[in-house]
């Protein structure tokens, strides 16, 4: 028999013993029809492997004409399901785990002079401690030079195994010597928890008012462990006697559901956090707890259209309960639950929507395809504190908040431009630690009521890249 149709043979064999086809004894007619044609479809397929594989004109990768058909699958879902391949998930794990082997650099490839140039050192990493700065040329890395050289290229060479060294060369910024250094990578931690400027100590500075002592924390996603970042950041700020807070949820498109719900729990008592329903899972609800609770001070919370899944968890249930009031734009609009199930004793994932999830109120949140602007879904800022940016005010934003991300000393920071949600939470923070109790001036309400909204983008294809502010796009890795 010829290998291909043995192949051909044993899928259809195992897909048999794997159905309920065995079963039919006990089954009504109905059943035997869908199990009939459940056995028919999966011929199908494997007829349609068998001849793709024998009679294309040439030859193909059996991996490759398997993974094909997975995604082809998976895109038929929606657009937050995916196929996660082997090449691919170690990167998935990285994100969501915040860690991996590496010197502690964001890079870029830069538009001046198309040389990979360093974005900004990690506060403690081993290329911190080394001596490489914002804006330094990596001239080689061993031995190769980098003139050419893609990230990703760069990216693989310069990851790697926690102990092993690396040796590069590199060009300070405003010099043409070429200085060689050998790093030693480290476990990289990535902070999602970021503040508005670096301290003196290359740590975050968290207090944005220090006379009326407002704090100002930015999360960037919600990773493995940002709520044990986000309490140590409110620790440090109660210490200095922080008596608002804001919180800045723009541009977060997402992450985990249990840091989503720990989030949350640290500033309500009690009540309903979120709930999730599911076709073949249980359905959940999460429930605040009073231990541990962050409660006695006025809150803001910051949101975009690019704030999405649980960014939208948090801002929702914090509203819902009256706990801060939103400020900004409409939220991208998300409801929906992934999970990860490991494929090949862990080799591959599936990421599959299995669920979704309701606020505390029972609103919904999902943006469902052809969903009108009228429709409800997202989370809306509170009356009086919905400010949209125009595009070209969200690129501006985007590059004011990587400017002032760069941990160099000798930059000028930029005094001059003005972030009109963040002031706007200011506003309503000063006025209730002055005991109006009022919202904020609804000039900005009125002025975006007088031209038409910009309508709301189209939804990204995948839920884990987070769309960035128009125009031309800056592409940074971290290793």
């Amino acid at each position: 028999m010829p290998k291909f149709r043995l192949i051909s043979l044993c899928l259809l064999l195992a897909l048999m013993v794997s159905s309920p086809f065995q079963s039919l004894s006990y089954a009504d007619e109905k059943e035997k029809e869908k199990d009939e044609d459940y056995y028919q479809m999966m011929k199908l397929f494997a007829d349609t492997y068998e001849q793709i594989e024998r009679n294309y004109v040439k030859d193909i990768d059996r991996r490759v004409l398997l993974e094909a058909a997975i995604r082809g699958m998976v895109q038929e879902l929606d657009q937050y399901s995916s196929y996660i391949s082997p090449d691919d998930l170690s990167r998935f794990n990285q994100v969501v785990e915040q860690e991996f082997g590496g010197i502690g650099i964001q890079v870029h490839i830069d538009d001046q002079n198309n040389r990979l140039t360093v974005m900004t050192p990690l506060p403690g990493t081993p290329a911190y401690k080394a001596g490489i700065r914002a804006g330094d040329i990596i001239d080689s890395i061993e031995g190769k030079s980098t003139k050419g050289f893609t990230l990703s290229q760069a990216i693989k060479i310069l990851k790697g195994r926690e102990g092993e060294k690396v040796k590069m060369s590199v060009i300070h910024k405003g010099t043409d010597k070429v200085i060689p250094v050998t790093v030693e990578r480290e476990i990289i931690h990535v902070a999602t928890v970021l503040g508005d400027t670096y301290k003196d100590d290359d740590a975050w500075d968290y207090m944005y008012d220090k006379k009326a002592k407002i704090g100002y924390i930015r999360l960037t996603h919600f990773s493995r462990h940002s709520a044990e970042e986000l309490r140590s950041a409110i620790e440090d700020l109660r210490k200095q006697g922080m008596k608002g807070l804001i919180l800045d949820l723009r541009f977060n498109p997402g992450g985990l559901l249990s840091q989503a719900t720990e989030i949350s729990d640290m500033f309500i008592e009690s009540g309903k956090i979120v709930s999730t329903e599911g076709r073949n899972s249980r359905n959940r609800k999460w429930e605040a707890t009073s231990k541990g609770t962050f409660k006695d001070f006025p809150m803001a919370i910051l949101v975009n259209r690019y704030s999405a899944s649980a960014s939208e968890i948090v801002s929702a249930c914090l509203q819902d309960h009256k706990r801060a009031v939103i400020i900004g734009e409409r939220t991208w609009g998300k409801g929906s639950v992934q999970n990860v199930i490991e494929l090949e004793e862990g080799d591959s994932a599936l990421k599959l929507t299995t669920a979704s999830y309701h606020r505390p109120s029972g609103k919904n949140i999902h943006r469902f395809p052809g969903a009108k602007d009228t429709d409800v879904w997202g989370v809306t800022p509170d009356e009086g504190y919905r400010l949209r940016l125009t595009d070209d005010e969200l690129e501006a934003l985007g590059e004011y908040r990587r400017k002032r991300d760069i941990l160099d000393h000798t930059a000028k920071l930029d005094t001059e431009f003005k972030d009109k949600q963040l002031d706007l939470a200011m506003d309503y923070i000063k006025e209730q630690l002055s005991g109006k109790n009022k919202p904020a001036d609804k000039d900005a309400d009125k002025k975006a009521e007088k031209k038409p909204e910009a309508k709301e983008e189209k939804p990204a294809k995948k839920a884990a890249a987070a769309p960035g502010p128009a125009g031309n796009t800056l592409v940074i890795r971290t290793t």
